[in-house]
């Protein structure tokens, strides 16, 4: 599991949530809403220091990741966050992990 966010989606969080270097963004299972990936749940944020890292991801001084205990939502899939040119916001989409020939 991996989390690929593009410079502007990154920039996007930085302003909208007012984060400075070193700040964290969290990515974790909600209960209630859909995905793609979950039936009965949907992708919540907050900007919390990590307990278990699971994943993480720094773009721009700010550190984007997800616990261990909320990876089985993500399904082996990875995390993927851009910003379309024009949007006003950023858009969240799953993407299949390959696995390995053997």
């Amino acid at each position: 599991m991996n989390i690929l966010i593009s410079k502007d989606a990154a920039a996007w969080y930085k302003e909208e949530l007012s984060l400075e270097n070193g700040d964290y963004v969290r990515f974790f299972a909600r209960y209630g809403g859909c995905s793609n990936v979950q039936s009965g749940f949907s992708l919540g944020i907050s900007n919390e220091e990590p307990i278990n890292l699971a994943v993480k991801k720094e773009v721009d001084g700010i550190i984007f990741y997800i616990e261990e205990k909320d990876e089985w939502y993500f399904d082996e899939h990875d995390l993927v966050i851009e910003l379309p040119a024009g949007s006003d916001e950023p858009v969240i989409d799953y993407k299949k992990q390959s696995t390995p020939e053997s």
